[in-house]
C-alpha cells in the first residue's frame, strides 16, 4: 500500500495522528528531499515520543521521479510505502502526481491522506464568497508567459490563488498594484508558523504596506475576481435575448458571470 502523506507547512502540531501512525509502520519512504524529511522525522520523533523504523529512504523529486519509478522493483510496494514532499500536500505545486499515475498504471493500492495545504488555508482566510477559485501555483518567473498569467488574473471573474517566493513577492505586489490597484487581495506570509503575517486590503494598499518590512518566508496570495458583471449596463437576460449564435452568447455569459463557456453553451442548447 502506498500512502501520500501531507506534511506540516510550518507548525508541527498540524501533522495528523493517522499520518504519524502510518509513518511508524512505513518500510520505504519516498521523499522530495531526504535531508529535509529526515530532519522532519527527527523533530516529530522528539515532539511525539515516537520511534520510526524506516529501512529505505528514496529521493523522488521533479527531476528524477520518472527514472526512479520506471526502474524500481514492484516488490518494493509489497510492504507499507509512503511519499512525503518537503511541506504540504504532495502533487500541489510539489512532486507526487507522476507517482499517483505510476500506482494507477501498475494497479497498486494507494491512498491520499488529508492534511495541510496553504492554498485552501489562504482562500478560507480571504473571506471571498465565490464558491469557485482557480489555483495558479507559481507564476512563470519572467517574460511573456508571466505577463500572460498576470493578464489572466486581471481578467478573471473568479478569485485566483498564487504561491510566491520571498525573492519575487515584492515584484508580484508591484505588478498587481499596477494592473489592478483597487482589487481586493490577501497576502499571507509563513502560513501556520510562529511569525505568520496576514495583509488584507487592495493591491495598491498592500503594495505600500510591504515596503520596508522583512519579506523573508514563503507567501500565498489570493486575488479576488473582477466584478465586471456588477453595475454593468448589460445583464445575463440581455445577452440571452440577443440574436447571436449559442457559442457567442456562451462566451459573453461566461465573461460576465465567471462560469465556464461550456456550461453556458449546454444551458443555451437545452433552454
Amino acid at each position: 500500500m502506498i500512502y501520500f502523506i501531507p506534511t506540516p507547512i510550518g507548525n508541527l502540531d498540524d501533522i495528523s495522528h493517522r499520518s504519524l501512525k502510518l509513518l511508524c509502520e512505513c518500510h520505504t519512504l519516498f521523499c522530495e528531499d531526504t535531508r529535509v524529511t529526515k530532519k522532519l522525522l527527527s523533530l516529530l520523533s522528539k515532539k511525539f515520543n515516537l520511534t520510526f523504523s524506516i529501512e529505505n529512504f528514496i529521493s523522488l523529486h521533479s527531476h528524477n521521479e520518472k527514472h526512479v519509478l520506471d526502474n524500481i522493483s514492484i516488490s518494493t510496494f509489497d510492504k507499507t510505502v509512503a511519499y512525503l514532499s518537503d511541506a504540504g500536500m504532495p502533487g500541489i505545486s510539489d512532486p507526487g502526481s507522476y507517482f499517483v499515475q505510476f500506482a494507477q498504471k501498475n494497479r497498486l493500492s494507494y491512498e491520499v491522506l488529508p492534511g495541510a495545504n496553504a492554498a485552501l488555508l489562504a482562500y478560507v482566510s480571504s473571506g471571498f464568497s465565490n464558491p469557485k477559485f482557480t489555483f495558479f501555483g507559481f507564476l512563470p518567473h519572467k517574460g511573456s508567459k508571466r505577463d500572460e498569467g498576470l493578464e489572466s488574473i486581471r481578467d478573471s471573474c473568479i478569485p485566483i490563488v498564487l504561491y510566491e517566493s520571498p525573492h519575487r513577492i515584492e515584484k508580484l505586489s508591484n505588478e498587481l498594484s499596477s494592473l489592478m490597484p483597487n482589487r481586493k487581495v490577501i497576502f499571507i506570509k509563513e502560513a501556520t508558523k510562529k511569525f505568520q503575517k496576514q495583509f488584507i486590503s487592495t493591491c495598491m494598499n498592500i503594495n505600500e504596506q510591504l515596503k520596508g518590512i522583512n519579506l523573508k518566508g514563503e507567501w500565498v496570495v489570493v486575488i479576488d475576481g473582477k466584478s465586471a458583471h456588477k453595475g454593468s449596463s448589460i445583464t445575463k437576460e440581455d445577452i440571452i435575448k440577443l440574436k447571436l449564435p449559442p457559442k457567442q452568447k456562451a462566451k459573453l455569459l461566461a465573461k460576465i458571470t465567471g462560469d465556464s463557456t461550456k456550461e453556458w453553451y449546454s444551458k443555451l442548447l437545452y433552454k
